[in-house]
Parts: C-alpha cells; sequence; structure tokens
C-alpha cells in the first residue's frame, strides 16, 4: 500500500510568498517526470516527515494533487543546515512499470570473523548506484559479513546474485577488506624505537 501525501498547487512564486509557505509550516516543491509537466506545489512539513519516515529515502509515494493521485520519489532536496530543516523538494513522478536509477546506501551486518582476530574493517564503498523499478528500489543494501576472514575483501561481484535490482558498478569494485593486525603492530613498534635510544643509553654506562 502506497503512502499518501498531500499537496497543493503552488501559484505565487515570489519570494515572499516562498517565506510565508515555510512561516505556516509547509515546503515548497516541485514535481516533474512520467506523464506530468513540471508543476510548483507545497505541503505541510509535519506530514511530509511523517510519510518519509514510513517509506524511506527511496520509497514510492502516491502524491495527491487536487485529487489526483501521482507516484513519486524523492528526486532531490534542499536543507538549511542551520535550522536542521527542508525547505524545498523535487519529486519525480515514475511509471511503476518503467525502470528506475537511485543511490543507495550500503549497511554491512554481523561481526566479521577477522575484526574478532584482530584485523580492521576498511569500508571503501558506502553506497551503490542501483537500477529497478520503483517498488523494487531497496533502503539499503544490506552485507552480512560475518564469514570475512583477515586479508579477505569483499566486492560487488560477490553480492551481485539473487536480487530484484541491479548494480551499476563493476564486479571487481572493493567494498569492504579486512586488514591484518599486524600492519597496526609494526607501526606502534616502530614508534616506540623511534622515542628511545638504548644503544646510546649502553654506550654512556660503558664511558662511565
Amino acid at each position: 500500500m502506497t503512502t499518501v501525501l498531500q499537496a497543493k498547487e503552488r501559484k505565487e512564486f515570489r519570494g515572499s510568498a516562498l517565506t510565508q509557505i515555510r512561516q505556516e509550516g509547509n515546503i515548497p516543491a516541485v514535481v516533474y517526470g512520467a506523464k506530468l509537466e513540471s508543476q510548483s506545489i507545497y505541503f505541510n512539513e509535519k506530514d511530509f516527515t511523517k510519510v518519509i519516515r514510513q517509506v524511506g529515502r527511496n520509497g514510492v509515494i502516491s502524491l495527491d494533487l487536487g485529487g489526483k493521485k501521482h507516484n513519486v520519489v524523492l528526486s532531490d532536496y534542499q536543507a538549511n543546515p542551520l535550522k536542521n530543516e527542508i525547505i524545498h523538494v523535487d519529486f519525480h513522478a515514475v511509471d511503476m512499470t518503467q525502470d528506475i536509477t537511485a543511490h543507495v546506501r550500503i549497511v554491512l551486518t554481523g561481526d566479521a570473523q577477522g575484526v574478532k582476530d584482530g584485523g580492521v574493517m576498511q569500508q571503501s564503498l558506502h553506497e551503490v548506484s542501483v537500477t529497478a523499478t520503483p517498488d523494487n528500489i531497496p533502503q539499503s543494501v544490506e552485507i552480512d559479513v560475518t564469514s570475512l576472514q583477515v586479508n579477505e575483501t569483499l566486492t560487488i561481484g560477490d553480492i551481485k546474485s539473487n536480487r530484484s535490482y541491479e548494480i551499476n558498478h563493476e564486479e571487481e569494485e572493493v567494498i569492504a577488506s579486512i586488514l591484518p593486525p599486524r600492519q597496526e603492530e609494526e607501526i606502534n613498534s616502530g614508534e616506540q624505537q623511534a622515542g628511545g635510544h638504548p644503544e646510546n643509553e649502553e654506550g654512556r654506562e660503558t664511558k662511565a
């Protein structure tokens, strides 16, 4: 069941009108895409926050605009970092039968055996580009790293099979790897050697 967001058409485009919209607890936005001309709209900020919590960053939203509903996904947004609030949103109207591409974050799950053995997990890829129909775009790509050992590397090729979406990356691209513990030990021992001068100490004792 698609979550519904009520919206109204925005007919006034002056800066003062945008300010008033935001002061009244609304967010100005634009919707464009499949079988829909670009339209300026606005909706209640609290309603939008609630909907995003329900469907996620890449979820499909049923945008109710004047009684007519459009399936949309969140394409982009602008935020005010000082006030921690969203000030403008771009929606992309989608055809549920046509593929779209989205960026999805990677979540590593499980406690890697290599980390338990003293290795250090290094994640080099934090999001992937995926293609699928709108209802098959995942909120995140979860990867179980429980069996990953020291000196082993996890690549795109390791996770491509049995998924309802296509991952748009080369198979050999590295997602994460576990570095051996000895690298850190060598760094530490090197620092200790640089800090002390045992040979000089012994030399002074010999001269005394």
